[in-house]
């Protein structure tokens, strides 16, 4: 029994690095839009949650200050 046998044979012609070289460029890309939409979610969800933070606690010209 080989091992050899259960290796796929690597294709001979020129080609196979060109095409392998397009696949790692095509996910590269995929993951780059993956992390700019990502980092996109997060700021907005940081946005978010710091504007829901300065409107839980009044500045000076907020809410109370017309009442004391």
């Amino acid at each position: 029994m080989s091992s050899v046998s259960s290796v796929p044979a690597q294709p001979q012609c020129g080609d196979a690095p060109h095409g392998l070289l397009q696949q790692m460029e095509a996910m590269m890309a995929a993951l780059t839009a993956d992390l700019s939409q990502l980092d996109a979610d997060l700021q907005s969800a940081a946005d978010r949650q710091a504007g829901d933070a300065d409107e839980a606690r009044p500045g000076p010209a907020g809410p109370d200050s017309a009442a004391r």
